[in-house]
């Protein structure tokens, strides 16, 4: 069965535009304005976005030629900019208590000599 309103869809379906998207998607694709093809063979022109380099629809990331100019295209496609961090920081210990009592009374008797 052949979803309606999909490009070559059975049925006469309306067809989907490709528009360019201002904002960044999460799946690294020619709609993103941070995608770029290496070969720059992209051609916006066509619908769907056409790869000149071997004359078929661009396959997006999956494609070895495709580049993110932000820098954020993971392995699986996904774009780092939608993808939330698994680390969490951890609080610095205290400057203060690095240093012994003898340490502090020392810098403040040499910032009281110049004023501060």
């Amino acid at each position: 069965m052949a979803a309606e309103g999909l490009p070559g869809a059975a049925g006469g379906g309306e067809k989907l535009e490709w528009v360019l998207s201002r904002e960044p998607t999460p799946i690294c694709n020619p709609l993103c304005r941070f995608f770029r093809c290496a070969k720059k063979a992209l051609d916006f022109k066509r619908n769907p976005p056409w790869c000149r380099w071997v004359n078929a629809p661009c396959i997006g990331y999956k494609c070895p030629y495709a580049q993110c100019i932000q820098v954020k295209m993971l392995p699986d496609g996904r774009c780092g900019l939608f993808v939330k961090r698994k680390t969490e920081e951890k609080e610095a210990p205290d400057v203060v208590e690095a240093f012994k009592g003898g340490a502090i009374a020392k810098a403040r008797k040499k910032l009281d000599k110049f004023g501060l």
